[in-house]
């Protein structure tokens, strides 16, 4: 006669807050982010992403000296609300930089930020970050970059909502009015456009 098999109970925590999330992060060998209260950890990217993510970060951080704002990269975690943070390529902040942990791991206040896509992740970075990023009460602005092609979209907060320009040449500037300054698409797309005319 078979014996009846114990009733294993595995206890599965389902929904993490920021305070938890940031606990285990700070241990983390790899980076995650978490999505409505959920863990997820980060691929790494091509080469393409991480030229464009530099060179973004290098001429905004050049165009911004002098000014009382400071480039991030793609170390800095941004806190969007108690069950959401993640890790855009580039953060500017403005003035007092404010964290939600004392650790200063989580920033709350970007002006801007920076997405630069993949194929796996620009589904999402043009639907559901994007619309956690607008729920900021600092964002000014988000940029998103295109690896694949010369192509950026700009969604910028206005008075009524948000607006969105898009560039598509390397003879264009993207304004960045929140900021003052101009983002050249020849300079975001240095040393990568030759290989993208090329596929």
């Amino acid at each position: 006669m078979a014996l009846p098999v114990p009733e294993v109970r595995e206890e599965i925590h389902l929904r993490f807050t920021l305070d938890e999330f940031l606990e285990r992060e700070e241990r983390a060998t790899v980076k995650h982010q978490l999505v409505a209260g959920k863990i997820y950890s980060m691929a790494g990217g091509t080469d393409a992403h991480s030229e464009i993510a530099v060179n973004v970060t290098a001429e905004i951080h050049f165009r911004l000296r002098g000014k009382d704002c400071g480039t991030l990269n793609s170390d800095m975690l941004v806190r969007i609300d108690e069950h959401n943070a993640v890790y855009p390529d580039v953060s500017v902040v403005c003035g007092e930089r404010r964290f939600a942990d004392d650790g200063r791991l989580a920033l709350l206040n970007p002006v801007l930020v920076v997405e630069v896509t993949s194929p796996s992740t620009i589904t999402d970075d043009r639907g559901w970050k994007l619309e956690l990023y607008k729920s900021l009460p600092s964002l000014r602005a988000c940029l998103i970059i295109d690896q694949q092609r010369i192509f950026a979209e700009l969604h910028t907060r206005a008075d009524d909502g948000w607006l969105l320009q898009t560039f598509d040449s390397l003879d264009e500037l993207i304004p960045l009015a929140a900021l003052n300054i101009e983002l050249p698409m020849a300079q975001v797309y240095a040393d990568v456009a030759g290989d993208l005319a090329r596929n």
